[in-house]
């Protein structure tokens, strides 16, 4: 399974709590729903269409599996909202219950164990590995060099501080640009694929 990273993103690298005030304010961090006033709904809504649709499971770490067990499964009757409800899902925590996964087609994948876990789904056949938000285990991912691709959605605006996906271990990690789409509201789509995942 190809591993897919899509994600808001300001022009300083932050991915911090782009869907609502309360989402994420470790650090203090103020500018929650900072995405919604340049969401476009045909370029920025397709991009998530397209990346559902080629998605076999989705991975998310525990803080936006959270989110989203809380928001999509009442959402029935779209269609985007029918496909995420349909596809396993794997959240990354340490803290879960077994009887807290109450999101339909969820596995825990046990923190300690995360990399090799998902290591054992990124040499299963399959479709992608879809990842929503979850910006720390992204980093984690991109620093086991285990990303195909990442569809970054780069909104003009600078947040001045926040969580980023990007590792800070010096390494250098190469990616080459496939695709990129500018929507009405100046959001520039990127695709890149990775030119040496693991």
């Amino acid at each position: 399974m190809r591993i897919v990273i899509i994600s808001f993103m300001s022009l300083d690298g932050v991915v911090q709590a782009p869907g609502g005030p309360e989402e994420d304010t470790d650090g203090g961090f103020a500018h929650g729903g900072w995405s919604h006033a340049f969401f476009d709904p045909e370029v920025m809504g397709g991009t998530f269409d397209d990346a559902a649709a080629k998605a076999d499971a989705l991975l998310f770490g525990r803080r936006t599996w959270q989110t989203m067990a809380g928001a999509w499964p009442e959402r029935a009757g779209d269609p985007f909202a029918d496909r995420l409800n349909g596809l396993p899902k794997y959240v990354v925590s340490e803290t879960l219950g077994d009887d807290e996964l109450t999101w339909n087609n969820t596995t825990r994948i046990p923190g300690g164990k995360a990399v090799a876990g998902i290591r054992k789904l990124h040499e299963t056949d399959g479709g992608d590995l879809l990842v929503m938000g979850s910006p720390t285990l992204v980093r984690t991912l991109l620093h086991e060099g285990l990303v195909d691709e990442l569809r970054l959605m780069i909104v003009p605006v600078i947040l001045g501080g926040g969580k980023t996906i990007f590792p800070d271990d010096g390494a250098q990690r190469t990616f080459e640009l496939v695709s990129t789409v500018t929507s009405g509201t100046g959001v520039n789509v990127c695709t890149y694929r990775s030119v040496d995942a693991a």
